[in-house]
């Protein structure tokens, strides 16, 4: 189970964000400092990806060494002016300062000062959520599929002497990812030209895949020996299965029992298909899905997403291999029964496609003693209770 975000200290919190500055992924920033993937993946959608300023003490508040010199004033009964006199501060200020923490005979410095830092927290208003009119002007200007920077520059031409009416590219896109402030739907992300789940270091953008290759992909040389003799359950293979008019149906199988999940698509590209993958990976009981093979598709290039939501190490296929996918490679022979290659796809929905799996998963397969796949998964799972 991930660690709470809530949990990880400063320091972890601070290490964090200057690895995602650099442009590390989080599956590598979770190796570093021993945390689950999604578990940080979760801290940095929280904020959009988009790294939260540095907390700093005002010049002007008390510091600690101030509060534990006034706890140790108040037990020799010192009055109030005669602390402020020692600390350099106004009396009215050490009054506030007891009078809020419980009082003389209850002050304590530490609790005092995890107070007045938790309370320090004043996150300041963005600049769209203080102009109503500029917040309708950006929107509209989104849903017709404007970027940040045109919205931004077509605004300074328009108004070039009103700069209520002004707004950087950069405050647009914090509006958007950062939701916490309420400011601009999230829907609106949908009308960006580039889809990501949150705001990514611009240092990321230097690790570029070239054209047939997939950033960080674990080769299935790198997958461990059990999964290669069936010995262990919770391993699958997935692919992606064509119809007519370049319609896709996911098919995902379980090494040891040959148990077939499908999935419908409404197209091939990564987001949509990591999305649909982890929505499905999420209803199985936990632990029943512990690494997925694939073939080399560029549908599965956000596969550290995928890895990310759901904590399954996916693992790819030697180019033109589809032998090192055996169970899937099979079972999509089989499934062309039900869902030949002429056929329109997106005609089928998921009820329907779910009957097709409960059919082969519902028939005796030889490899398996002529056991069904349904029942050899049940087993399976009853022993993992």
């Amino acid at each position: 189970m991930g660690v709470r975000w809530s949990r990880m200290s400063w320091a972890e919190k601070n290490e964090l964000w200057s690895r995602w500055r650099r442009g590390e992924s989080l599956l590598d920033i979770a190796r570093a400092l021993h945390r689950s993937s999604s578990s940080l993946y979760q801290a940095v959608g929280i904020e959009g990806g988009i790294a939260p300023r540095p907390r700093r003490r005002s010049r002007l508040a008390l510091t600690t060494p101030e509060r534990e010199e006034i706890s140790r004033h108040l037990a020799r009964g010192s009055s109030m002016r005669a602390i402020g006199q020692s600390l350099r501060r106004a009396p009215s200020t050490i009054s506030r300062e007891v009078t809020r923490n419980r009082g003389r005979y209850d002050y304590r410095a530490a609790a005092a000062d995890r107070r007045a830092w938790r309370k320090s927290r004043r996150p300041k208003r963005c600049r769209l959520a203080t102009r109503p009119a500029l917040q309708s002007v950006v929107a509209k200007k989104l849903t017709l599929q404007w970027s940040p920077q045109q919205i931004s520059n077509w605004l300074r031409q328009t108004f070039p002497s009103d700069p209520e009416m002004q707004v950087s590219p950069e405050t647009i896109y914090r509006s958007l990812f950062v939701q916490s402030r309420g400011v601009l739907k999230r829907a609106l992300l949908g009308q960006l030209r580039h889809q990501h789940y949150f705001r990514h270091a611009r240092a990321s953008a230097r690790v570029r895949a070239r054209p047939g290759q997939i950033v960080n992909a674990v080769s299935i040389r790198e997958r461990p020996a059990a999964v290669d003799d069936r010995a262990l359950p919770g391993h699958w293979e997935g692919d992606l299965l064509e119809g007519a008019g370049r319609t896709y149906v996911a098919t995902l199988v379980e090494r040891q029992s040959r148990y077939v999940m499908l999935i419908r698509l409404p197209n091939k590209e990564t987001r949509t298909v990591v999305l649909a993958l982890a929505r499905r990976v999420r209803r199985l009981p936990h632990g029943l899905m512990k690494s997925l093979t694939w073939d080399r598709g560029s549908e599965l290039a956000a596969h550290q997403a995928f890895t990310m939501a759901t904590n399954v190490q996916v693992y790819f296929c030697d180019p033109r291999s589809p032998w090192q996918r055996g169970s899937n490679e099979n079972t999509n022979g089989l499934l062309r029964q039900y869902l030949p290659s002429r056929a329109d796809f997106s005609a089928f929905g998921q009820a329907q496609l779910d009957a097709i799996a409960q059919r082969l998963n519902t028939r005796p397969r030889m490899t398996l003693g002529y056991r069904t796949p349904a029942a050899k998964l049940a087993e399976i799972v009853a022993s993992m209770g």
